[in-house]
């Protein structure tokens, strides 16, 4: 198998990884509503970690496609789940922790997957030392295995501090809403519709006309920091 047809693959795994992670990542705020007073998401058959019901077609595998064909990181997102922040007990706390949830179960999932990184190297290497695996994996298929949790780590860090952008309608906006009056908030709220290009310029167009990447900045403060934490790069 050459390089060229294992790296083809690497980036395939990438994207079944974030698809799925971003599937949980809807579970964590439909889960979340659903302690907290609201069933809007369990009635519409969202409360599940099946992808099929939280696919977008185009961010949960076009865009998570491209960006790892461009090799722009580990990105996308999943149909947001239904809520109804009436129902919640509490609405101005609860619609925050709502919107917490789903970062959350991203990161859960990565210290779930480092741990299962770590006891995997040590059961097949009895070496914590991580080899490059595009090198091993044709002479040692198992090398498969992490490999796939270490892009599980990678995928679940970088898609929990990505929602946490304070960007509608991303999670980060949830946070600051409610410290917004009056026209503030009815201007923020406009930014919304302009939410996709945003990103893209943000991931494309700001790096490559102004020589800045403000977004891999971010990420590399925050999720890159937590990557090399758990493992221990």
């Amino acid at each position: 198998m050459s390089y060229d047809t294992i790296d083809i693959l690497v980036r395939i795994l990438a994207v079944v990884l974030v698809t799925c992670s971003a599937s949980i990542h809807e579970f964590g705020h439909a889960y979340m509503a659903h302690l907290l007073g609201d069933d809007t998401a369990k009635e519409q058959g969202r409360m599940t970690i099946n992808p099929l019901a939280h696919i977008d077609p185009f961010g949960s595998v076009l865009l998570p496609l491209l960006l790892s064909l461009t090799g722009s990181g580990y990105l996308a997102y999943a149909k947001p789940v239904p809520y109804n922040p009436n129902r919640l007990r509490n609405p101005q706390r609860d619609d925050a922790l709502v919107a917490l949830a789903g970062p959350l179960a991203n990161v859960i999932q990565a210290l779930v997957g480092a741990v299962a990184y770590r006891a995997c190297l040590m059961l097949l290497y009895h070496d914590a030392a991580a080899p490059y695996y595009l090198y091993y994996i044709d002479s040692d298929p198992v090398a498969w295995l992490p490999l796939a949790l270490q892009l599980y780590v990678q995928v679940n860090c970088s898609l929990a501090f990505f929602n946490l952008l304070p960007l509608p309608p991303l999670d980060g906006s949830k946070l600051i809403i409610p410290f917004l009056k009056g026209d503030a908030r009815r201007n923020y709220y406009k930014v919304q519709h302009y939410a996709l290009p945003i990103t893209f310029a943000l991931i494309w167009l700001v790096p490559d006309v102004l020589g800045i990447d403000p977004l891999g900045m971010w990420l590399d403060l925050t999720a890159g920091n937590l990557e090399t934490l758990l493992l221990g790069w």
